[in-house]
């Protein structure tokens, strides 16, 4: 019958020291770092020619692994799928139990294996052959039987793993998933992608609300608008501004258009001049020419104004129309929460 065996308790007064964990962190980085290099300089043809594949192709990108390369490999999908390259990632279990019926003549495959004798991937490339895919291989052994078996090989070999034992995939995975991420950014570049189709695959999450919310989309406009004609009386324009609850508020002349804006920053100020505003017209205290923006730009370009004004930072930016009446305003606290 086996025991339990108990490791004996550190010695007393022995500790963890923070500059060792610190070092071997950077150590792990020193060596993935270096296997990043190593892998950069050996880019050249083959890398060329998958990007081609790749931007030629009139199908889709599948990309196939097992284990920790099949991690990389779903990542690898991913990265094109969110760049606007159509691609999938296919387990090659799956695909040699009937899933690979999802590969038309048309695709490009991407097969990603460390050692490049994993059976399970091995087992499908007939079949991907018969189908007449281009395959492009991501490997740490260039004289493995994919590599063989395959049209394009990527080179993903390292000296070494960044674990002590030189076992676990670390920089091995590290280089495969960077090829994969080269690979997607060419294509994105050469397919010339813009902002707003890349906004197209992000709908969702901060990066598809950066790209895709205008200013249209979070101001405040109709009842929410603040507005008080030049007439008005102060104690009118200050019942308005915390009525409305946005900290300012705009002031129009007899046809609605903007001739200035009012803020409670504003009025601490002039109530630092003056004994009473109250009886004051709108018009005399409103700060002329504001800051506007158009209705259709982006939340992150009304941000970014209004973060960057010269003097100091406002808070709040007039939406006008053409005939330059306020037809909205958008406050930064409206953009922070679009934005996050």
């Amino acid at each position: 019958m086996e025991t339990d065996v108990k490791k004996p308790p550190p010695a007393e007064g022995a500790k963890i020291r923070d500059e060792d964990l610190v070092s071997a962190g950077r150590d792990v980085l020193d060596v993935e770092r270096d296997a990043l290099d190593a892998a950069s300089r050996r880019i050249g043809d083959a890398f060329a020619c998958a990007a081609k594949a790749i931007l030629e192709s009139r199908g889709r990108v599948i990309v196939s692994g097992v284990g920790k390369s099949g991690i990389v490999a779903r990542k690898i999908a991913a990265t094109f799928a969110s760049t606007g390259t159509p691609a999938v990632f296919l387990h090659p279990a799956d695909a040699a139990h009937g899933d690979i019926g999802v590969v038309g003549p048309s695709d490009v495959v991407i097969a990603v294996s460390k050692s490049g004798e994993g059976e399970e991937l091995l087992r499908i490339l007939p079949a991907l052959r018969e189908l007449g895919v281009t395959i492009v291989a991501i490997t740490g052994n260039t004289g493995s039987t994919l590599a063989e078996r395959s049209d394009i090989v990527l080179d993903a070999g390292i000296e070494r793993e960044a674990c002590p034992m030189d076992l676990v995939p670390t920089a091995s995975t590290t280089v495969a998933l960077a090829l994969g991420d080269a690979l997607a950014v060419v294509v994105l570049k050469e397919k010339d992608v813009d902002r707003d189709a890349f906004a197209l695959f992000h709908p969702g999450g901060s990066i598809g609300r950066r790209l895709l919310l205008k200013v249209s989309d979070v101001m405040h406009a109709g009842n929410g608008l603040p507005r008080v004609s030049e007439d008005s009386l102060m104690k009118d324009a200050i019942l308005e501004i915390a009525n409305k609850r946005l900290g300012m508020t705009t002031v129009v002349d007899d046809a609605g258009h903007l001739v200035g804006i009012i803020t409670d920053g504003d009025l601490r100020r002039i109530l630092m001049e003056r004994a009473s505003i109250l009886d004051a017209r709108a018009g005399d205290v409103a700060i002329r020419n504001p800051r506007t923006i158009g209705r259709d730009e982006l939340v992150v370009a009304a941000l970014e104004r209004m973060e960057t004004v010269a003097q100091r930072p406002i808070t709040s930016l007039i939406i006008v129309d053409e005939a330059g009446r306020p037809e909205g305003v958008i406050h930064i606290h409206d953009c922070l929460r679009a934005v996050r």
